[in-house]
């Protein structure tokens, strides 16, 4: 029972602030995506596949202003975003064929299994009720699609891949476990947190005019 990378999450204040930031730090210009109604929010994508992950995506999502409140925390701590947090990796996502027992089996608690869709798109997803982010976003959700054709078999091929995800929190051992609990397969490495930093991720993204770094600092957070 194998898990794999299935795409990286950069939370934004707003879906062109996102578009902003991907243009200048990978060149290129996202796809358009589409709108999440359950949750409020919207996104674009783009491809980083590699020959032996070639589904895999990098996904920018933002609150929808024009969508209606959900009632409920938005997903991955987007309620929680101050409008100066700079663009960032949120999380990541991995994928799974057997959702329930992948995440019965994980040694963090991920969160229930949740329905979503976007579009003809449909799928479940592991997702903390509070829309929080479990190990600061160390840890991934887990999904499982319910599509016959991966929505990232579609996109088009930008000359960008994901060379490797670092997974940074001061438990370096915990983290590991989970990873084992997932049985994940992929480019993902993990690191003890130096003094001062938190916990955080960081990506490796070869692009056409070279490697380029992805943060995932603690974003600055709304008071109260």
């Amino acid at each position: 029972m194998k898990s794999q990378i299935d795409h990286l999450v950069v939370a934004a204040h707003s879906l062109q602030q996102g578009v902003e930031w991907c243009e200048a730090t990978l060149g290129i210009t996202p796809a358009a995506g589409g709108e999440h109604e359950k949750y409020g929010t919207h996104n674009r994508l783009f491809k980083i596949a590699t020959p032996a992950f070639p589904v895999a995506y990098l996904e920018i999502i933002a609150i929808n202003p024009d969508a209606p409140a959900p009632g409920r925390p938005r997903w991955f701590d987007l309620d929680r975003r101050a409008p100066e947090a700079a663009p960032g990796l949120s999380t990541w996502v991995v994928r799974s064929e057997q959702l329930a027992q992948h995440a019965a089996a994980a040694s963090e608690d991920l969160g229930p299994l949740e329905p979503m869709s976007r579009g003809a798109l449909t799928w479940h997803l592991t997702l903390p009720a509070d829309g929080s982010v479990p190990l600061a976003g160390v840890a991934p959700a887990v999904i499982e699609w319910h599509t016959e054709r991966h929505p990232a078999a579609g996109m088009a091929d930008c000359g960008l891949s994901l060379v490797e995800l670092l997974l940074v929190h001061p438990d370096p051992e915990r983290v590991q476990r989970l990873l084992r609990s997932l049985n994940l397969q992929g480019p993902v490495r993990v690191r003890a947190c130096q003094a001062s930093q938190g916990p955080h991720l960081e990506a490796w993204i070869q692009t056409p005019s070279g490697l380029r770094q992805l943060t995932g600092a603690m974003p600055v957070l709304k008071a109260g």
